[in-house]
């Protein structure tokens, strides 16, 4: 049995993908036990009124004066840098415990239960074939510019991702094993990738917004795609669609929302101090009487915005590890939408029968006679 070029890279590149994110969450464990990670302070330690170090003075601490001072509302500088006035900030303690804790390691576990999903899916259903076989004929299903906002995004969002996870985890997982040299150099080089290449990443979630926005209107049919599974888990029970399914407009929907959000929180990162990006928020969201703090530092908004960049980052890694699934090893003839740009006709008949209908129509709503095969551009 011969095995196709396209077919052999394609198995490939989704065996490295699934290696490389199961090799992520082997530091899971170790995160937990991060020596950086402060454990909580108990009433031994601290004193019972205003979060008073009770073992700081010999006599009675002033609460009122330590509140100030973990504010920042004592002393004056005469620095530029004004929030140097404020010798303690107890948001660190908890942005530290938090990211070195339960963000890294409820993370990997999200990453580990994505694949193992996946993994017991493929074994249960196989790969999802096209039922009548392959026709021989293709129809266009996505043109060179749309192809190019695919890949432009698909592409760059694959090396942040490594490259994020490397900042998480890369110190339990990569260090012990290629050294301190070697991950210094990767990790430093990992890190001037994460920084400009988020700017493609930027321009292909515009791009994609733009060029596919009004297909990813939902309508009614998805709610019958819903309730079917999108046909996935029962051979030939493949629900109707337009171009794009409900499963693939919940991908577009996580993919441009979330990429706008990650996007505001790596710019407020990528230059620090300079925006207030939660202080507003938490306002606008009080009119539900939710109670939020508003006066906040800017040290403090960088620990949100970073806390909330790997938050999004890792629901992203998660969709898009199951997107890629789809796209390749899990149905046939899907990578070939945005590897060549066009799918086989019966494909498209079974997946998207009702975009293929609207596509017959085309020709003759311009006063010309239906293109061979029956479908717009056929080969």
């Amino acid at each position: 049995m011969s095995i196709s070029a396209n077919s052999f890279i394609r198995g490939l590149l989704s065996v490295t993908l699934l290696v490389m994110m199961l090799a992520m969450t082997v530091g899971v464990a170790q995160a937990q036990t991060n020596p950086n990670v402060r454990p909580p302070e108990d009433a031994q330690t601290w004193g019972g009124s205003g979060d008073v170090p009770a073992t700081v003075m010999p006599q009675p601490s002033d609460s009122m004066m330590w509140r100030q001072i973990r504010r920042g509302l004592t002393g004056t500088v005469s620095i530029p840098n004004k929030q140097a006035g404020q010798l303690v900030q107890s948001e660190g303690d908890n942005w530290r415990a938090i990211r070195n804790g339960p963000l890294s390691v409820y993370g990997g576990w999200l990453m580990l239960a994505t694949i193992v999903v996946l993994a017991v899916f493929f074994l249960v259903r196989g790969r999802i074939r096209i039922d009548k076989g392959a026709s021989g004929r293709t129809v266009e299903r996505f043109n060179g510019i749309e192809r190019f906002a695919h890949w432009l995004l698909a592409v760059s969002f694959i090396v942040l991702a490594l490259s994020g996870l490397n900042m998480l985890y890369g110190r339990y997982v990569l260090l012990p094993v290629i050294g301190p040299d070697v991950f210094a150099a990767l990790t430093l080089w990992g890190k001037y990738a994460h920084n400009f290449l988020a700017f493609s990443f930027m321009v292909g979630v515009v791009m994609v917004f733009v060029l596919w926005i009004r297909e990813n209107i939902p309508n009614r049919h998805d709610l019958t795609w819903l309730a079917k599974g999108g046909g996935l888990l029962v051979k030939g029970s493949h629900p109707p669609a337009r171009k794009f399914n409900a499963g693939q407009k919940i991908v577009f929907w996580a993919v441009v929302l979330g990429g706008i959000s990650i996007s505001l929180s790596g710019i407020a990162l990528l230059f620090p101090f300079q925006f207030e990006l939660f202080a507003p928020t938490y306002a606008i969201l009080n009119i539900f009487g939710l109670g939020l703090e508003t006066e906040m530092t800017m040290v403090h908004e960088m620990q949100l915005a970073q806390m909330w960049h790997v938050i999004v980052g890792l629901v992203l890694i998660a969709i898009i590890i199951a997107h890629i699934y789809i796209g390749t090893l899990g149905m046939e003839g899907a990578f070939d939408a945005m590897g060549t740009g066009k799918v086989d006709e019966n494909w498209a008949q079974e997946h998207h029968p009702i975009w293929v209908e609207e596509m017959k129509a085309q020709p003759a709503a311009k006063g010309a006679a239906p293109a061979a095969g029956g479908a717009a551009q056929t080969t």
